[in-house]
Formats: structure tokens, C-alpha cells, sequence
């Protein structure tokens, strides 16, 4: 049990001098023009689709209950996607197709585990027998 004390006090004070150490950091200021450059040819027929692809997904009738029961106005959303930029289109429809269809279902399950498995260890339930109550 020392050695693992020993072990923990040094990790910690390694970490805390190196905590305090000065960062370094650097800006440059970035030109309006360079922000304001259109997007060459080549980026419209995607950025096009990302757009189509996007208004067909809140043109589904799940999501427009979805946006409804979160008190969303559809037309709004659509509205607001028309006035997104391109690169704010692409984006969203980037997010889209990494959104998994049923949901995060493993991820729910494993949350469930873990906070089952706390409050068995803080002594509040009994699921596992394999754990041992604080109390």
C-alpha cells in the first residue's frame, strides 16, 4: 500500500510541476479577403447535395415530430438551413450520415451498467452479487 502511495504522490507532483510550466501560444491575424474567397468550382456540386441532402432530412416526417415536440417551427429550420453557408450545409449533412439510425442502443445499455454498478458499490441497491457495499 505505500508503494502505491509513494507511486501516486510522485505521478502527482511530476504532473503538478509540469502544470506550471509557461505554454506557449501563437496568433496571426487572418485577412477579411481570405475569409471571404469563394469556394472554387469544384466544391459546388457537393456543396449542392450536401444542401439537397439535408433539406430531404428535415422533409421526414420522424424528424419534423421531433423538431414539433422540442418546440422547433419546421418552416424556421428550413428556413434557417436556406441561410446556412455551404460549408455549414456540408457539415450538417456530415453529421447526419455518422448519426447512427436506432440510436446509440450499446452506449445506453453501458450506462445503465455503470450506474448500477455505482450505486451497488455506494450501498444504495443490490443488483451484482459480485460487488461489495461501502456501507
Amino acid at each position: 500500500m505505500a508503494a502505491l502511495q509513494r507511486l501516486v504522490a510522485s505521478t502527482l507532483i511530476v504532473s503538478c510541476t509540469l502544470m506550471s510550466l509557461p505554454q506557449q501560444a501563437q496568433a496571426a491575424i487572418v485577412p477579411t479577403e481570405a475569409l471571404l474567397a469563394p469556394a472554387p468550382l469544384s466544391a459546388a456540386p457537393d456543396a449542392a447535395a450536401a444542401r439537397e441532402r439535408v433539406q430531404s432530412f428535415f422533409g421526414r416526417e420522424d424528424v419534423r415530430q421531433s423538431l414539433i415536440q422540442q418546440g422547433v417551427d419546421t418552416e424556421a429550420a428550413l428556413s434557417r438551413v436556406a441561410a446556412m453557408s455551404d460549408a455549414e450545409v456540408a457539415q450538417l449533412a456530415g453529421r447526419i450520415d455518422q448519426a447512427p439510425a436506432g440510436g446509440d442502443v450499446l452506449g445506453l445499455v453501458f450506462t445503465v451498467f455503470i450506474v448500477l454498478l455505482v450505486t451497488d458499490i455506494l450501498g444504495l441497491t443490490k443488483v451484482f452479487p459480485f460487488t461489495r457495499s461501502l456501507r
